[in-house]
């Protein structure tokens, strides 16, 4: 029988309130009824019944006593229970042993226990109650708890509850208040903490049944001891109790609607009805506590109708992640919130009672989880339409607050949005990979676009996708880096693998590292940036100035194109004067091919690279009626592969207009040599015809004056323009650190030199003057070939008639007859009746030429360009043309004005 007593649950349960009490079996008969009716009731605490969570807590709790033997035995001895099927409740066999094991200096749980023994049992539990035989020197309420740690609890908590959940924190997932654990040792973060939280809240059980002699706990009274009447059956206008508003307003808080509180689609809050009689205090404080739920719909509808729409893309649905992350420690707390009313309810605990819930103290420990939700509420319609680097920029801007609760929310938010971007960064970066499915990152590709095109075209910024936190300066070289690498494969066929060029850096593995790149966004981040940029640009340039001689191209062009390679291009006039010399029509480019190929092997270019000789070529440009072959030539030069990223088609287009309009400068030079050819070598035949020399002499002074105009021009478009603008360029190209640089430097070069040679929109006047003194050149050279044809037939007639008439004195005859020496002076005379006809023609030719160059003149003057006012001077050193024009006069003084003012 003994055997069978000792096996029997009675005996041991009263066996355990003995160990729990520390007391005799007969000093613990009340406590042994009250744990009988404990067990017989429906009575359970939320405690989530996880067999694995509590192992793990009993392992954690081992290895923190350095008991590291103790915990791989237990882990194996749990794995062996797990086989067998002697227990069914492992979990509460595990529970149990946890909350034996704390340490008895410390609160725990088993002290709880023990002070709820220690307390009287409810009034209905016995038929005798309870009080009148309870010892007087038991402590009366469950918040005076053994151990130091009770005190704490019941002073942390007299007044406010679990006030201490105004800790709940703002950077991350929120840890459970330490206070609110009663002595137990911090946990991480997890399902767990919540039950933890509710089991460590405060049970004061009823005022009756307490003893009469009992003294009531220390503390500040309670915030509301206010209790309403009770609604009775069939009275409707009975007044709402506090209990039950509590109830809605947990309910409320996770957007259910409650029995009295309500969410109303017209007003978009929620209410409570108009038809409860309710005092106004109390429906105050509710419509105050009912704002948290509707914050928790305005977050949850806007996680909900985005989690499952897949174009939001992966910063979009790290946002939403974000906010479940948070909606997810608000739920604990509402588990928690809700345990406690579940505890009080079960013990009977009444409102007025200290440290019961009610609607001031949800006010008070609702005040920091309201905050919270406010602020994401708010970043929630701040962020609406947006996804990608937008979303990152407006989460970015949000977090500029001078409130660091808020800023430290807004920025672990900023953590998990811009994980997914800096992954797209690295990405992009070291491998070159771009797999933007939902245009998320702020470089763009065109996958239409061709190799020929891909640095100018493929690759772009999506300026709105570029987060705030990233520069501008940032966003370009991460383009340029990522470009580069594309560039390297595609088009320079390099097969040099990304690793090579520069060392992979550590990924954005998680949301943390993201953290610590964007603490640090001027130094890690930056430098990171920098060093991809500079390895990365420094291996192109040198790929395509070694392999592809960029640099000879471009010295290639200003010796050819621009006429810097002076012996060949005078070779080549002098070899293609006949050819051009022919209408436009009659032209064949083989046959100017052959010349161009014999100029380069007379001159000095025969000892340029063979890969540039091989891209010079001609070009004849589309023929207009009348013209000849000087007007349809032009030289060209081949460009592909790498190179003609920078020598794009614009580029060629602006070479070709600057060469046609230096080719036709330099036929102008070569028109005047011409025609001072002429004039020396004639100047002493034409001796004999004295009637000529006033002819003769205007067509020296104009000639000259064309000379003049027109090596002033060659000087300003050879030294102040080509020179100075190449010299530039290489300045700009030896310092430039990417192929960007390079580019936009020949680019502003070719702009500089189009504009300073006149061949831009808003230099379009001061051309066509220039091309009309030009027309004027030819036009002189034309009538001056006529006056020198003329003159010298008439000259050569002279000579053989005189030669007849010495041939016959020598053979003893008459000179000439009067009918011969009659037509000779007929002819004479006709002659000279042409001068003044050629002097008239020079005179308009001279005045018209004059009239242009003033033109032009008053036109360079007034150009804003200094060189051009410059070249004014040097045209009119003499002021010639300054006396003839009085418009000169004036712009002039504008000019020494102007300059006076800057000086």
């Amino acid at each position: 029988m003994a055997t069978i007593d000792q096996k029997s649950p009675n005996v041991l349960l009263q066996s355990l309130c003995c160990r729990i009490t520390g007391k005799s079996e007969a000093d613990v008969a009340h406590q042994f009824q009250y744990a009988v009716r404990v067990i017989g009731s429906n009575y359970a605490p939320t405690i989530e019944r996880d067999e694995f969570l509590v192992s793990e807590k009993i392992k954690k709790e081992l290895l923190k006593q350095r008991r590291e033997g103790d915990a791989a035995m237990f882990s194996e001895l749990h794995r062996k229970l797990q086989t067998q099927g002697v227990l069914r409740h492992r979990w509460s066999v595990l529970y149990l042993l946890l909350s034996l094991c704390e340490d008895p200096r410390k609160p725990s749980r088993v002290g709880s226990y023990g002070a709820l023994f220690a307390q009287a049992l409810p009034r209905d539990a016995h038929s005798t109650p309870f009080y009148c035989t309870r010892p007087q020197s038991l402590p009366l309420s469950y918040p005076e708890r053994s151990g130091p740690g009770g005190a704490q609890m019941s002073t942390s908590m007299g007044t406010s509850g679990i006030s201490s959940l105004g800790v709940y924190s703002l950077n991350g997932p929120t840890p459970t208040p330490q206070s609110l654990l009663a002595g137990h040792p911090p946990q991480s973060a997890g399902p767990q903490q919540g039950t933890r939280l509710a089991w460590a809240l405060p049970i004061t059980p009823n005022a009756s049944t307490l003893a009469p002699t009992s003294r009531a706990p220390l503390g500040p009274p309670a915030l509301s001891t206010r209790a309403c009447r009770p609604r009775r059956d069939g009275e409707s206008t009975a007044e709402v109790g506090e209990a039950a508003l509590v109830r809605d307003i947990l309910y409320v808080f996770q957007g259910i609607d409650g029995k009295f509180i309500k969410m109303s689609n017209t007003e978009n809050c929620y209410k409570i009805d108009s038809k409860v009689v309710l005092c106004k205090s109390l429906r105050d404080i509710s419509s105050r506590l009912a704002e948290l739920g509707w914050l928790h719909n305005k977050i949850r509808k806007y996680t909900d109708s985005r989690s499952l729409d897949r174009a939001f893309g992966l910063v979009g649905q790290s946002f939403c992640a974000s906010l479940h992350q948070e909606l997810k420690e608000y739920y604990r707390l509402l588990s928690v919130l809700h345990s406690q009313l579940q505890l009080e309810e079960d013990q009977g605990v009444n409102l007025g009672v200290e440290n019961s819930l009610t609607l001031r103290r949800l006010l008070v420990w609702t005040y920091d989880p309201k905050v919270r939700l406010k602020t994401l509420a708010a970043l929630v319609d701040f962020c609406q339409g947006r996804k990608g680097g937008e979303l990152a920029s407006a989460v970015h801007a949000y977090g500029k607050t001078g409130d660091p609760q808020m800023r430290a929310l807004v920025q672990h938010i900023l953590c998990l949005v811009s994980h997914p971007i800096l992954n797209f960064l690295y990405r992009w970066i070291y491998d070159g990979e771009l797999e933007d499915t939902y245009h998320e990152f702020f470089v763009a590709s065109d996958p239409t676009v061709k190799t020929d095109r891909l640095w100018h075209d493929k690759y772009s910024l999506r300026k709105s996708m570029i987060p705030t936190f990233i520069t501008m300066d940032q966003a370009r070289k991460v383009l340029l880096i990522g470009k580069s690498i594309n560039f390297l494969h595609q088009v320079c066929h390099d097969r040099t693998s990304p690793g090579k060029i520069l060392p992979a850096s550590k990924s954005v593995d998680s949301p943390k590292d993201a953290a610590e790149l964007l603490s640090d966004l001027e130094g890690a981040f930056q430098g990171k940036i920098d060093a991809a940029y500079f390895e990365t640009s420094k291996y192109l340039l040198n790929v395509l100035n070694q392999n592809y001689l960029l640099l000879e191209h471009l010295q290639a062009m200003r010796r050819y194109l621009l006429l810097g390679q002076g012996d060949f291009i005078r070779h080549l006039m002098d070899l293609l004067k006949p050819e051009l010399a022919r209408p436009a029509t009659t032209l064949y480019q083989h046959n100017l091919t052959g010349i161009l190929e014999t100029a380069v092997r007379a001159t000095n270019a025969q000892y340029d690279n063979a890969e540039i000789l091989k891209r010079l070529d001609v070009r004849l440009l589309e023929v207009s009626p009348g013209d000849t072959g000087w007007d349809v030539f032009s030289l060209d030069y081949h460009v592909d592969g790498p190179i003609a990223t920078v020598f794009t088609r614009e580029c060629m287009s602006h070479y070709l207009r600057v060469f046609n309009f230096l080719w036709r400068a330099k036929r102008m030079e070569y028109i005047l040599t011409d025609i001072w050819k002429g004039q020396m070598c004639n100047a002493k035949l034409l001796k004999n015809m004295p009637e000529l020399s006033g002819v003769l002499h205007q067509c020296h002074i104009l000639a000259s004056e064309m000379v003049h105009f027109i090596h002033q021009m060659q000087y300003y478009v050879t030294f102040e323009v080509l020179e100075c603008c190449c010299d530039e360029l290489w300045n700009k190209v030896e310092k430039a650190q990417d192929l960007d640089h390079i580019i936009a430097a020949h680019e502003e070069f070719l702009d500089s030199v189009i504009s300073r040679c006149l061949l831009d929109s808003n230099s379009r006047s001061l051309l066509n003057q220039l091309r009309a003194i030009f027309d004027q050149i030819i036009e002189f050279q034309i009538a001056q070939d006529s006056l020198y044809r003329s003159a010298l037939e008439e000259l050569t007639l002279r000579l053989q008639f005189e030669e007849r008439k010495k041939q016959k004195d020598a053979e003893g005859e008459w000179g000439v007859t009067a009918e011969e020496e009659a037509e000779e002076s007929r002819r004479v005379q006709e002659f000279q009746e042409t001068i003044p006809k050629m002097r008239s023609q020079l005179r308009i030719l001279t005045h018209f030429y004059q009239g242009i160059v003033q033109q032009f003149l008053v036109l360079i003057m007034t150009s804003p360009d200094e060189s051009l006012r410059f070249l004014s001077f040097r045209l009119d050193f003499n002021e010639h043309y300054r006396a003839r024009d009085p418009r000169l006069r004036a712009s002039l003084g504008a000019t020494r004005s102007r300059r006076s003012s800057n000086i």
